[in-house]
């Protein structure tokens, strides 16, 4: 068996970097929308997904993809969002095994009156904190690592 690649200094310095960055910005936004409209994070990016939408719905399996969640999880989510009048699920009439979640007038008042205290959110964790230049390399730099990710292809740069 081979010797591991061990991450050199500037490696280390930047894998703890991302790993308190996406921690504690990730429990300031989860705890700014607890606490402004009752929505989880989760529960949040559903509903922006479902409302950038035509017809306001998507197959649950398509929306657990872009949500990067599992099927279980967003079943759960899904249900609490229902059972709030948020979103509702239909049938897929082509197939009797999907199911559609669909976003509900009420589901976009929520959306619409929650954004506003959320983006304020993003930019005082994130955006604000940092120059042009740092957005541009964050976005390029965890885009790719996403895209790979997707992909199953995990090869470093050359």
């Amino acid at each position: 068996m081979s010797e591991p690649r061990w991450l050199d200094d500037a490696e280390k310095a930047a894998w703890i970097a991302f790993l308190s960055a996406t921690s504690l910005v990730g429990r300031k936004l989860e705890q700014q929308l607890k606490d402004d409209s009752g929505l989880s994070h989760t529960q949040y990016e559903v509903l922006v997904q479902l409302s950038a939408l035509p017809d306001g719905s998507l197959r649950m399996t398509e929306l657990a993809d872009r949500l990067v969640t599992s099927k279980s999880g967003l079943t759960y989510q899904i249900t609490q969002l229902e059972r709030a009048g948020l979103v509702i699920r239909r049938s897929c009439p082509s197939d009797v095994r999907g199911v559609f979640a669909e976003i509900t007038d009420q589901g976009r008042e929520a959306l619409r009156q929650a954004a506003p205290g959320h983006v304020a959110a993003v930019r005082s964790a994130l955006i604000d904190v940092l120059t042009p230049e740092q957005q541009a390399h964050l976005a390029t730099g965890l885009g790719e690592v996403a895209r790979r990710l997707r992909c199953g292809t995990q090869n470093p740069p050359t």
